[in-house]
């Protein structure tokens, strides 16, 4: 296996690369989106529910006209929150999450939760799927699904695009071994949100490199310069097989939510 480096992507479903560390931007400004794209960050994690997809989108356009890169240089992906979810719903949301973005169109579109209705939630993936046809979304998938809301999404007649990525808590205070399992063996890239455990545990971002080791995608976030570099510094060290082990913890301790849990 070749050594991980800032560069180095893994493939989705849908045959996009998605780079294997993103920045986190809930709670971030302009100025963080643009500083962590300097860093050398490729890939932003936004949602409508953070209210900052404008912002993201202005940091990217800057980016892009100072350094004279292209637009498919930056992973960009946005989610829908779950009072968007049913079709035209969701399809009103994608329009306006481009809009506020002005961006031509969003390289990966999550359910942000499954915390709605079966039915909302597959006429959500209805208008996914459709939006992916038009060419607004590159791939699609899902955040907070646990197997149960997977199955679901596998069980239905009308699935058309499997998911590309589930978005989780993950941190070895809380593996997920099983759902993170169930994802690996469908293809499904599992994207590690709050990897540091908001500084709660570690401060350290040997957690960060922890997730790349276990095949995870770890979404750090932070809105100082110096922490956002700090985050991107995990690919020159590696974590050995006796440390691993020792971090092999197996609890059940969320820090955010735990939306995985909820029923049908």
């Amino acid at each position: 296996m070749s050594a991980l480096t800032v560069q180095s992507t893994l493939k989705l479903p849908s045959g996009a690369e998605i780079p294997r560390i993103g920045f986190g931007a809930y709670l971030a400004n302009e100025e963080a989106v643009y500083n962590a794209l300097n860093a050398g960050y490729r890939m932003i994690d936004t949602a409508e529910y953070y209210r900052n997809e404008a912002e993201c989108g202005r940091a990217i356009a800057r980016w892009l006209a100072e350094t004279g890169n292209k637009r498919e240089d930056v992973f960009y992906f946005t989610k829908v929150w779950h009072d968007h979810h049913g079709y035209s719903a969701t399809a009103q949301a994608i329009d306006n999450s481009l809009r506020r973005a002005k961006l031509d169109y969003i390289d990966l579109y999550l359910i942000h939760s499954p915390l709605s209705s079966r039915d909302l939630r597959l006429e959500t993936w209805r208008a996914m799927q459709d939006a992916g046809k038009a060419g607004k979304i590159k791939s699609i998938g899902v955040s907070n699904y646990g197997i149960h809301h997977l199955q679901e999404l596998f069980d239905w007649p009308q699935l058309e695009i499997q998911p590309s990525v589930n978005q989780l808590e993950v941190y070895p205070w809380l593996p997920r071994t099983d759902i993170v399992s169930f994802c690996h063996e469908h293809g499904i890239v599992v994207e590690a949100y709050s990897p540091l455990t908001r500084g709660e545990r570690f401060k350290e971002h040997i957690l960060i490199r922890w997730s790349l080791q276990e095949g995870l995608v770890p979404i750090p976030k932070s809105n100082d310069p110096e922490r956002i570099r700090e985050n991107l510094d995990v690919f020159g060290f590696s974590i050995s097989n006796d440390d691993m082990a020792k971090l092999d913890i197996k609890r059940y301790s969320p820090i955010v939510w735990d939306p995985t849990t909820s029923g049908l």
